[in-house]
């Protein structure tokens, strides 16, 4: 369920006629505001260099965004009559504008104050500094981070750094969409509200976990920022490393925000750090080449020039990770993200062990699979008998849990549950600064590995399911993956 927010608030967008707002937060605030759960002078004020009016937002969010939710004329109309515009330009030499929005918030400092920066890591800092310089940050304001936050965990300690100098921890929410999706959330309740699964969540049971990002778009037009991330720092480091905290965590004393959060960093201190000659034997990266009428990394079009950093980059990555504690003991974790494959899906494979003495020919061990997209739910897979007289033939079949066909309602967007928290004050489903740290200091040493070696990611054709080294990986220990089996 989500969160109500039954208080005024106004939630200032940096960033607001971007790319994520048009896409992500606008859609999700209207839903919001159609289902009640918005109180009636909440305003959303766009902050951006555009020199946009109220109305030229507004005309900007009826042409960009209408299309793309319920049409609901009425409801429609009083959302627009939330948004409002002010210029303001970050780090300009005029102060940057900044008196049009402290105007506009000027005699609503009982309201929660949410500050949403949509935009560069590298622009948090400097933001937050301007906006206590404007006097904008009272004892109830909060600020979201999106991801990524930072290039490596000295740059994330700079920015977390700059950030608390103006915010408590209590008021910082660093957000990773994949945290809202109702599956993620529906993993906790599956493990913690049921009696069957606990007792056989661990080693002795299960005998390997996949979690996998899988897209089938590339990045025309992105290469300039892709150059600069890759694979694991744009998915590994955060969505992937935050589904294998909530797969791998002990079980919170209570459900409370900090022991669920508490639990998630504990995960990620226990991962075996890997260093050395183990990045060439652990983890996999790749870069897809021209397919068909799909073209190679390099060759996408839009983007900027083919540089040193763009042959290098990864575009693919798999990785063999390991939880060190008594409850994942000899557990692989595998991994595996990637631009240019043939589906689009993320996914959670939990991959038990087979029973101990089978009485049956062709039995396979059981499977759970959690689905987050496109279409979340989950299935477990068990043996069962054909019908049929005569000799006993078992198939895997799948118990299957769909939310949109089970629960007979629309599954709300992850920014949907995401922007109710944050303007309900609920940090659960945001990640905390260790966190965040732990992260990457477990992916610093990849980083490094990876950017002095000599060798470039290994190719693989766009549309398929990764290079060769992705399926050796799992391979070599007569694993394969879940969607690559016969």
């Amino acid at each position: 369920m989500l969160s109500p927010t039954c208080h005024t608030a106004d939630l200032v967008v940096f960033g607001g006629t971007g790319d994520l707002s048009m896409r992500k937060l606008l859609p999700a605030l209207f839903h919001s505001d159609l289902e009640g759960r918005l109180a009636p002078e909440t305003r959303v004020i766009a902050m951006s260099r555009g020199g946009l009016t109220d109305a030229d937002f507004r005309g900007k969010v009826d042409a960009e965004v209408r299309s793309a939710v319920p049409d609901d004329a009425d409801a429609w109309q009083r959302f627009l009559g939330r948004l409002y515009h002010v210029s303001v330009d970050v780090g300009g030499e005029d102060g940057g504008g900044w008196s049009s929005l402290v105007k506009m918030l000027a005699g609503h400092e009982d309201r929660d104050r949410v500050f949403y920066l949509a935009s560069p890591p590298m622009t948090f800092g400097p933001f937050c500094r301007e906006l206590q310089e404007a006097g904008l940050v009272t004892p109830r304001s909060r600020v979201v981070l999106e991801k990524p936050l930072g290039r490596d965990l000295v740059s994330a300690q700079r920015i977390n750094d700059e950030v608390g100098e103006i915010f408590d921890e209590r008021q910082i929410f660093r957000i990773d969409h994949y945290l809202g999706k109702e599956t993620v959330q529906n993993l906790l309740v599956l493990r913690f509200a049921n009696a069957f699964l606990e007792p056989i969540w661990n080693s002795l049971w299960i005998d390997h976990v996949q979690i996998t990002a899988a897209e089938t778009v590339g990045t025309p037009g992105r290469r300039g920022y892709y150059d600069q991330a890759g694979a694991l720092r744009d998915m590994v480091q955060n969505h992937l490393l935050q589904l294998l905290t909530l797969v791998a965590m002990e079980p919170p004393a209570r459900n409370d925000r900090e022991a669920i959060r508490d639990e998630k960093v504990k995960v990620l201190q226990s991962l075996r750090p890997i260093v050395g000659t183990e990045v060439d034997r652990f983890t996999v990266r790749g870069q897809y080449t021209g397919a068909g009428d799909m073209p190679s990394y390099l060759d996408e079009p839009g983007s900027t020039p083919t540089t040193e950093a763009s042959r290098r980059v990864e575009t693919f990555t798999a990785i063999r990770a390991e939880v060190k504690n008594w409850r994942w003991a000899g557990v692989p974790f595998y991994l595996r993200t990637g631009k240019r494959m043939p589906y689009r899906r993320s996914e959670i494979v939990i991959q038990f062990k087979d029973v101990p003495h089978s009485i049956f020919p062709g039995g396979t061990p059981n499977r759970l699979v959690l689905r987050l997209q496109p279409e979340e739910g989950i299935e477990l897979h068990i043996m069962a008998k054909e019908p049929g007289a005569g000799e006993t033939l078992l198939k895997p079949v799948p118990l299957s849990l769909s939310f949109g066909e089970t629960f007979a309602a629309r599954v709300p967007e992850a920014y949907e549950r995401l922007l109710s928290d944050v303007l309900g004050g609920n940090p659960t489903l945001f990640m905390r600064r260790d966190e965040v740290e732990a992260a990457w200091r477990w992916i610093d040493p990849i980083l490094a590995a990876w950017e002095s070696s000599a060798e470039l990611p290994e190719p693989y054709p766009a549309g398929t399911t990764g290079p060769a080294g992705a399926h050796e990986l799992l391979g070599r220990s007569g694993r394969a993956w879940h969607d690559e089996e016969a």
